[in-house]
């Protein structure tokens, strides 16, 4: 089964807003690690894997890399969402924080 990098991204970001240090106002780093996968399924459940190199090509074929300055989170809905822009304000805090 295939899963573009874009999926991937989007499942990890997923999993880093789910944890409980999202209540916290600092942010933390991912940990994302280049031999494993994340998916985000049709059910809106994540799911992480351990991959393999050898058919690395055909995992490629029609992903798409996740631009830089791209904001992940889930919607009051439960559906994830994905947006590009600023989201930290000129001091660096949050721009979408509680404290707004």
């Amino acid at each position: 089964m295939a899963f573009s990098i874009k999926t991937f991204a989007i499942a990890a970001a997923l999993g880093a807003l789910a944890a409980p240090a999202c209540a916290q106002n600092a942010a933390t780093p991912w940990e994302l690690k280049p031999d494993t996968g994340y998916a985000y399924d049709k059910e809106g459940k994540t799911f992480s894997y351990k991959m393999g190199t050898s058919n690395a090509g055909e995992l490629l074929k029609g992903a798409k890399k996740v631009p830089k300055g791209t904001l992940f989170f889930i919607g009051q809905n439960g559906q994830l969402y994905m947006r590009s822009g600023q989201y930290l304000e000129g001091d660096g805090k949050f721009k979408f924080g509680s404290d707004h």
